[in-house]
């Protein structure tokens, strides 16, 4: 414990580390993540929407992310980050006061907000960790890099375990009502006004998460000046060299795939963990309690990933966690009641351990920092592509398995949801679908390893 806290005291000397940690935390920390899918369906919508607002989602970011990536490169990893900020604070205004009672305007404005909200994450992704990645190499650190994963990622937990915890807790509005008569107030908050707290207290996060954009700087980057972006065209033409080069450097390429293949299914799992749980009978006041329990996971899952990095291979590690994916994905499709809170908490340990190992072994393998942020980006890309395609995919089987259910107005406290068993089918197709992708990465990945025996890579 005590060389961690020294390892982290070290890294946390350095500002734009410093920075970047509290603009992932806070540009993370939203507080309607335990009543995700709820939220959508309370608020009016209905799960065909709430599918289809994620796909619009993940076509943003697929839009955006390759080129903000190449902008980020050629003008300034630190704006696009600051544009991130931005959009995080105008996507949260937009949903936290549009008026209620009108399906068209409600769809109309969480359109909006996804809109916005996939550029928000294409300009953030790949800007804000390449330019902490370089900040280090500037010094002469890179190989800190697990050392600011770990912290970040503990840190993220605890801004995670609070979201959970006091986000599912206003939701509520009987919680609320009855903390509020402890302390002599009779506010008598019905469910149309609280299910909207936990969007204003991320409306407040946003504004924490703009000020810490807008106190990094940029980092020297060791680069060649002929190979340097220096206008649009230029970036646009990096967008290419960089998919070229990717294609032809064989140890990227397969990290992206197995991104792919692992974080779309396990990324759709967290997406419908508040639906799941209200299906195997836990209370919607539950849900936070929930998610402040794989925040504490989170303190903890960071330090195993370090150790599997630098203790384990690549291969052992990524088929340890497939095996967990799977694990986790089967529990869920048994529907345990109660119990099955457990492989729900193995999907959520899946998705720290995909993201350290990604963050640390694409870093590693990519050695030009002119063109860092923009394969961060195409990995990006190409996961938001696939959870696109995912979201349409079970856009379509919620469609065709069985009909919704009548909607009902909201203030009569009803809301429209897909039947049971519908929601049943999709988490018994999850693992066999995850089967499917696993053996298709197994011969992918073969093949690249054999013409890396034969040819060696590119890596100009």
């Amino acid at each position: 414990m005590l060389q961690w806290m020294a390892a982290a005291e070290s890294v946390l000397k350095i500002p734009n580390i410093r920075w970047f940690i509290v603009f992932r935390v806070f540009f993370n920390a939203r507080f309607y993540y335990p009543v995700f899918t709820v939220l959508f369906l309370d608020i009016g919508l209905t799960l065909k929407d709430f599918f289809l607002l994620n796909a619009i989602w993940a076509a943003s970011i697929v839009l955006l992310e390759v080129p903000s990536g190449a902008f980020a490169d050629t003008f300034g990893r630190r704006n696009l980050v600051r544009l991130a900020g931005v959009c995080m604070v105008v996507e949260l205004a937009i949903i936290a006061f549009v008026p209620m009672g009108e399906p068209w305007l409600l769809l109309l404005a969480f359109g909006v907000n996804r809109l916005i909200s996939g550029a928000a994450e294409a300009f953030a992704s790949g800007a804000d960790e390449a330019l902490a990645y370089d900040s280090l190499k500037a010094l002469g650190r890179e190989k800190e890099w697990p050392n600011a994963l770990d912290l970040l990622m503990r840190l993220q937990s605890l801004g995670f375990l609070g979201c959970m915890l006091l986000g599912a807790a206003v939701y509520d509005h009987e919680f609320v009502n009855a903390g509020l008569q402890l302390i002599g107030i009779d506010a008598g908050l019905t469910k149309p006004i609280t299910l909207r707290f936990p969007l204003y207290l991320t409306l407040a996060t946003s504004l924490v998460t703009l000020f810490a954009a807008w106190r990094l700087t940029e980092p020297p980057v060791d680069t060649h000046e002929d190979e340097a972006p220096t206008n649009a065209r230029a970036a646009f033409a990096l967008v290419g060299q960089t998919g070229k080069w990717i294609l032809t450097t064989q140890i990227v390429l397969v990290l992206i795939v197995a991104s792919v293949c692992f974080d779309s299914l396990v990324r759709i799992g967290l997406t419908i963990n508040s639906e799941y749980y209200r299906m195997i009978g836990l209370p919607e006041a539950a849900l936070g309690v929930m998610g402040a329990i794989g925040g504490l996971l989170g303190l903890f899952i960071p330090m195993l990933a370090r150790k599997l990095v630098e203790q384990k291979s690549a291969r052992v590690n990524f088929c340890l966690l497939a095996g967990l994916i799977l694990l986790s994905q089967g529990g869920q499709a048994l529907l345990i009641p109660y119990w099955g809170v457990i492989p729900a908490m193995g999907i959520g340990v899946s998705m720290f351990m995909l993201n350290f190992f990604m963050s640390h072994y694409l870093n590693a393998a990519v050695t030009d920092s002119h063109r860092r942020a923009t394969v961060l980006s195409f990995r990006s890309l190409a996961n938001n592509i696939a959870y696109g395609l995912a979201g349409l995919i079970f856009f379509g089987l919620t469609s065709g398995l069985a009909p919704e259910s009548a909607e009902t107005e909201l203030t009569n406290g009803k809301i429209a949801v897909t039947s049971d068993a519908v929601f049943a089918q999709l988490l018994q197709a999850i693992p066999f679908i995850f089967l499917g992708l696993m053996a298709f990465l197994g011969s992918f990945t073969y093949r690249r390893v054999q013409m890396c025996s034969e040819t060696p890579s590119n890596t100009e």
